[in-house]
């Protein structure tokens, strides 16, 4: 889609042939007339043409003819009044009429007002006042005007175009009506060699595919493509972008947003800020960066994920998240962080993953080093971390199902009765239960191993900790803390009395405490790398100037 201004060609030739650069202007010149008189009391220093049944009043002026049934001639002004079914003629390419038109050989201004109608092979005006100013160059209309073309009609409260910068200005409720878009703003200026377009006030741009609202807007008509400025929204392929800054190319299915974005996913319940964005409606993906932020909603509560890039693909059906780089997680009951992550929305289907370990690292990380390194969730008091992590929610309701962690499972809970005592249960593989979008229950396989602080029920003195070794495990929470703990398997071990037991045999091998990583409020996910304001460029597109309004004239 392209917008088409070809109202440009019907201003220039009209008011090029209307110009004169002459040093000394030429007297209006009577051709015809069916005869003359004079009324000096009523018209002192006119003589007053009229039409007769043969003959109607012509007079011309440096290529203009004017055909009137009357007409009111001051030559000592060079100055005339034509009354009734004027006719402005100039060569075979313009022609308006209109009931009265006055025009002023001095000044070179001509006004034609009352039902004015100007056509040219190519489109037609439309106005109740038509002004044409040969010493400036500018032509305006300051009532409602219409314009219209094989393609597109145009309608405002005031025109101009001036003729020096080859520009017109339309102000005061401008629409541009064509077949394939409709363009509503406050003023538009038109550029008509560049075939540039400047949107001020409240704009919009409405096309088959999509909609632009700004209140600042560049367009460039010959290459489908343009920034908006100030309040700026597009409404496309089922979503709603906003930003300070942005850039929507038609042709390439393109668009760009700088500082405070924003993507509403209506259909998928979801919204994505940042401070910089790309949406690509042919591959059905949007990605951004600099302060990204991921919005969904899960059980009526939402879900927050930060990462320094987000990625979203895919239709709606089958629409899919990816972050990337230092992923952090907030919700009410749950909190998060790994490398990266990856949600299906289709299949409910949340994955956390740690980053991948160099050849170096592999060789000098103790179990501890590679603990941290795992994607970690906090369920109220619990520490959960492993090599991969994932969340598995139910389709149709959207609350949380279960959760499935692969490798290197590590839980720990602060003992709530000791200064530095905690719970901790470590295995191979973790598979959780969630009632109601709480976690209910969880089952530990694979070279289990065990540290719990055991108190007496009636006064809850520390009867020993619990050191055990098995084969599975079963473990149920009760308000979000951990209330007993099954062994499947026969277990090995014993409880050792607090002083029997030395402190770093409490702690099992690799344990992380990762409290400091845990976010609270939604600032804490982001860190001092998040209020960087360089933004890159956008296909390396260079912003026009939106210039400032001009000041208005009387």
């Amino acid at each position: 889609m392209q917008l088409s201004f070809r109202i440009s060609a019907f201003f220039i030739a009209s008011l090029a042939t209307l110009s004169s650069l002459a040093q000394e202007p030429k007297i209006i010149e009577i051709r015809k007339a069916g005869g003359s008189t004079q009324d000096q009391e009523a018209f002192p220093g006119a003589n007053i043409l009229f039409k007769n049944e043969e003959t109607r009043v012509l007079l011309f002026h440096e290529g203009a003819l004017i055909e009137s049934d009357l007409a009111y001639f001051y030559s000592k002004d060079n100055y005339f009044k034509a009354v009734g079914n004027v006719i402005f003629t100039q060569g075979d390419s313009l022609k308006m009429t209109c009931k009265t038109i006055e025009y002023d050989g001095k000044t070179q201004i001509a006004l034609a007002d009352g039902d004015v109608f100007l056509k040219r092979p190519d489109m037609s005006l439309t106005t109740e006042k038509l002004n044409l100013d040969r010493i400036r160059n500018e032509a305006f209309y300051n009532i409602k005007g219409v314009i219209v073309d094989s393609a597109s009609t145009l309608t405002s409260n005031l025109g101009r175009y001036y003729m020096d910068q080859k520009k017109y200005r339309f102000t005061s409720n401008v629409t541009i009506d064509n077949p394939d878009y409709q363009v509503n703003s406050d003023q538009l200026d038109y550029y008509t060699e560049l075939n540039q377009a400047y949107l001020f006030g409240n704009s919009r741009i409405e096309g088959d595919a999509y909609t632009i609202e700004c209140e600042r807007g560049f367009y460039d008509l010959d290459r489908e493509k343009g920034v908006f400025k100030k309040n700026a929204t597009l409404y496309y392929d089922n979503k709603i972008i906003r930003g300070d800054s942005l850039y929507f190319e038609s042709e390439k299915d393109y668009a760009a947003a700088t500082k405070n974005v924003s993507i509403v996913d209506s259909l998928n319940n979801s919204v994505i800020t940042g401070h910089y964005g790309e949406i690509f409606k042919a591959r059905d993906s949007a990605i951004i960066t600099r302060r990204a932020l991921a919005i969904n909603i899960i059980d009526q509560d939402s879900l927050f994920i930060h990462a320094d890039t987000l990625v979203a693909t895919g239709p709606e059906e089958r629409r899919i998240l990816r972050a990337y780089y230092d992923v952090r997680i907030l919700k009410s009951d749950l909190r998060g962080r790994s490398d990266s992550l990856y949600l299906d929305e289709s299949i409910g289907l949340t994955k956390l993953l740690n980053k991948p370990l160099t050849k170096q690292q592999e060789q000098v990380f103790t179990e501890a080093d590679r603990n941290k390194n795992n994607p970690v969730l906090w369920f109220d008091k619990s520490q959960m971390s492993g090599n991969e992590v994932l969340l598995i929610s139910d389709t149709e309701t959207n609350k949380l199902d279960s959760l499935k962690i692969n490798g290197n499972v590590f839980i720990i809970e602060k003992d709530t009765l000791s200064s530095d005592g905690f719970n901790q249960i470590k295995g191979g593989v973790l598979d959780g239960a969630f009632e109601e979008g709480k976690l209910d229950n969880i089952v530990i396989t694979k070279n289990t191993e065990m540290v719990y602080y055991l108190y007496n029920d009636d006064d809850l003195q520390l009867i020993g900790i619990d050191k055990t070794t098995c084969s599975a495990l079963r473990m149920n929470f009760l308000d979000g803390e951990i209330n007993d703990i099954t062994f499947l398997v026969a277990p090995t071990g014993d409880v050792y009395p607090e002083e029997e037991l030395p402190k770093n045999d409490r702690t099992l091998k690799g344990f992380v405490w990762r409290k400091e990583e845990r976010p609270e409020t939604l600032n804490d996910l982001f860190d001092e790398n998040d209020k960087e304001e360089q933004f890159p460029e956008i296909l390396n597109f260079k912003y026009p100037e939106i210039k400032p309004l001009e000041k208005k004239t009387k």
